[in-house]
């Protein structure tokens, strides 16, 4: 299993918000570049990056950043925020971002998800699930919809999708533990590769998670941030 140790950027630093609430954050780093890089320096395989700002507004807010990430980084990256047209999301696939997150715009637009796979492939094209309750959230998280997180992903595993960022925004950031059952339904019950976000924060998590299958990786933030386990620790665990 994969550990991606989390860099969220808002207003150019690092930061975790919590339960994705853009007024509940806390700033880790002001330099989220760097960031990746200390991560890479610890053994990181993946670091899964995410533009806030971008999330929230719609555009991207951070894109020197990111040419800074692919500039310093030896090991890939994933991105994710504000990615809601084709033309942004070329531009950051030929920029050298490994592979990008689709998420609001995969449920408002499905044809960019279709094209994005056509020209691109699977393997650098991610849907990012977010869910409170099981219902989709999208925009920044701001707005629930009657979606199932389910249906969702059963959407988009026909439109050719292989993997997803599955975040379950009520454990984003609380260190109270994943949502097993949510994320062992979402495994087994869609066939796609899950990343599983959301709530990681001992080493028994990442234990239960490599334990179900389907799970290929999960991302790690606050607890990392906070110094509940280290990325040593982390990838031991879920190597062993």
């Amino acid at each position: 299993m994969i550990i991606f140790p989390a860099v969220d950027i808002k207003d150019g630093h690092c930061v975790r918000l919590l339960q994705g609430k853009k007024e509940e954050v806390t700033v880790y780093g002001q330099d989220p570049a760097r960031m990746a890089s200390e991560w890479e320096r610890q053994g990181a395989q993946w670091v899964h990056v995410v533009d806030l700002d971008g999330a929230f507004s719609g555009v991207p807010r951070n894109r020197e950043i990111i040419r800074a990430m692919v500039e310093n980084l030896s090991i890939p990256f994933q991105l994710g925020g504000g990615i809601r047209d084709l033309e942004t999301a070329r531009g950051y696939l030929e920029l050298g971002v490994s592979r990008i997150i689709i998420g609001t715009a995969a449920l408002d637009n499905r044809q960019l998800v279709v094209s994005l796979l056509d020209e691109f492939g699977p393997e650098r094209v991610i849907v990012g699930i977010d869910a409170r309750d099981g219902m989709v959230a999208i925009r920044g998280w701001e707005d629930l919809t009657r979606v199932t997180a389910l249906e969702m992903a059963g959407e988009m595993k026909a439109l050719g999708v292989k993997r997803t960022v599955y975040t379950d925004i009520s454990r984003d950031g609380v260190l109270q533990g994943p949502n097993l059952p949510a994320i062992k339904a979402m495994a087994e019950g869609t066939g796609l590769a899950v990343i599983a976000s959301g709530g990681v924060s001992t080493i028994q998590d990442i234990a239960n998670l490599r334990g179900i299958s389907g799970v290929e990786g999960a991302i790690v933030g606050k607890a990392l941030y906070e110094g509940r386990m280290t990325l040593v620790e982390a990838l031991k665990a879920a190597k062993d």
